[in-house]
């Protein structure tokens, strides 16, 4: 039975940890676009932020990435539900609210509002009267929910290594 526990124990521990490093990960990358990336955009003509904003869209879907983007989203709707089921241990807690806040906060907030904000930019010839109305609404409206996702994996990270320190110290 014990030996069961720890094997349980070790791979609660492995999907904690990969949910707080991926959570780390993305809330860096996505802070780097935050602070900087989108301010340098916006300081140059219209049409050159539109060309790099597109494509950075599509280079940004690659295996590096998506593994880490959507692998903390499976990592952490595993952990989530085994936090549900084993409440009453220590850390269950900090680990449930660093998986919403990712899945939440990040993830779908990534598909309901930034996709299709990066959508409809790709969808505009950067030369275009449209193309410049698109880009000054994109510039506004795309930071704003970067800023939300920043935010919450940054918050996911943090809860996620409460979770495993609390788990760690009472086992």
């Amino acid at each position: 039975m014990f030996a069961h526990y720890n094997g349980m124990a070790n791979w609660i521990f492995m999907f904690g940890l990969l949910s707080a490093l991926g959570s780390g990960l993305i809330a860096g990358t996505f802070f780097a676009f935050s602070t900087f990336v989108m301010r340098s955009l916006g300081r140059v003509p219209s049409n050159e932020g539109i060309a790099a904003m597109q494509s950075i869209n599509i280079v940004v879907i690659n295996s590096w990435f998506m593994t880490v983007f959507v692998g903390t989203a499976v990592t952490s709707i595993v952990l989530a539900v085994v936090s549900l089921f084993r409440w009453a241990e220590s850390g269950s807690g900090y680990s449930l609210a660093g998986c919403l806040l990712y899945v939440v906060g990040t993830f779908l907030v990534t598909i309901f509002f930034n996709v299709p904000l990066n959508d409809a930019l790709a969808s505009v010839d950067p030369q275009s009267a449209q193309g410049a109305d698109v880009w000054t609404n994109y510039l506004s409206r795309w930071t704003i929910w970067n800023h939300v996702r920043t935010a919450a994996a940054l918050a996911a990270m943090t809860c996620l290594i409460f979770g495993l320190v609390y788990r760690q110290t009472r086992l």
